[in-house]
C-alpha cells in the first residue's frame, strides 16, 4: 500500500508539473500587418478582390494542449476595393450597409490541430448582424520571435467561403457572384 501510495503522489505531481507547462498565451491582432480580403466573381467576367484596412483582435495559444481560440473584429468602413467611389458604394445596404453594421466579427468555438500547428479554425462570423457558422481553413501558421520586436509573434493565412445573400448583403446577385472567398493575412504580438 505504501508503494502505491508514493506512484500516485508522483503521478500527481508529473501531471501538476505537466499542467504548468502548458499554459495559454494571449497575443493581440497587429492591425498594421492584418488584412481581411474578399474575392467573388464579377458579371462572369473576372474575379475581383478586396480588403479592410482596420482589424483588432485577440489570439489565445496553448501549444502544448493543443487548444486556441480567435476573437476579431473587423471596421467595415475601412474597405479598400482600389476605387474610391467604388469604397462608398460597397458600404451602401445593398452590400455592407456600414451606416448601421459598421463592425463584422469572427469569435472560434475550435480550433483544430494537425500535429503541432492550427489547421482549421471554427467559428460564428456575424456579418450585418447575421451571425453563421464557418470553418477557416488555415493555410500558412508560424509561431515564432519578431525578428524587429524581438517578441514572440504569430503568423498565419486562413480561408473559407460564404454566400452573402445569406448575410443579406446580395445586391445585384447571381451577376455579382454570391459566393465570396474571405482570405485573413493575419499577424499578432505576445502579450
Amino acid at each position: 500500500m505504501h508503494k502505491f501510495a508514493k506512484i500516485s503522489a508522483t503521478l500527481a505531481l508529473i501531471a501538476a508539473a505537466s499542467a504548468s507547462l502548458a499554459a495559454p498565451e494571449t497575443y493581440a491582432v497587429e492591425s498594421t500587418h492584418t488584412f481581411p480580403s474578399f474575392s467573388y466573381t464579377h458579371m462572369g467576367l473576372s474575379t475581383q478582390i478586396s480588403k479592410f484596412t482596420k482589424t483588432s483582435g485577440t489570439i489565445v495559444l496553448d501549444a502544448a494542449a493543443k487548444t486556441g481560440s480567435v476573437d476579431v473584429t473587423i471596421d467595415m468602413t475601412s474597405v479598400e476595393t482600389g476605387v474610391p467611389v467604388f469604397n462608398g458604394h460597397i458600404q451602401g445596404d445593398g452590400f455592407l450597409d456600414t451606416a448601421k453594421f459598421p463592425t463584422a466579427t469572427f469569435k472560434s468555438t475550435k480550433v483544430v490541430f494537425e500535429g503541432d500547428k492550427p489547421a482549421a479554425i471554427e467559428g460564428n462570423l456575424t456579418i450585418k448582424g447575421v451571425t453563421k457558422p464557418v470553418t477557416l481553413k488555415v493555410s500558412n501558421f508560424v509561431a515564432k520571435d519578431h525578428p524587429m520586436m524581438k517578441k514572440p509573434a504569430l503568423g498565419a493565412d486562413a480561408t473559407t467561403v460564404i454566400k452573402r445573400t445569406e448575410f443579406n448583403a446580395g445586391k445585384y446577385a447571381p451577376a455579382v457572384g454570391d459566393d465570396v472567398t474571405i482570405t485573413i493575412s493575419l499577424e499578432a504580438i505576445k502579450q
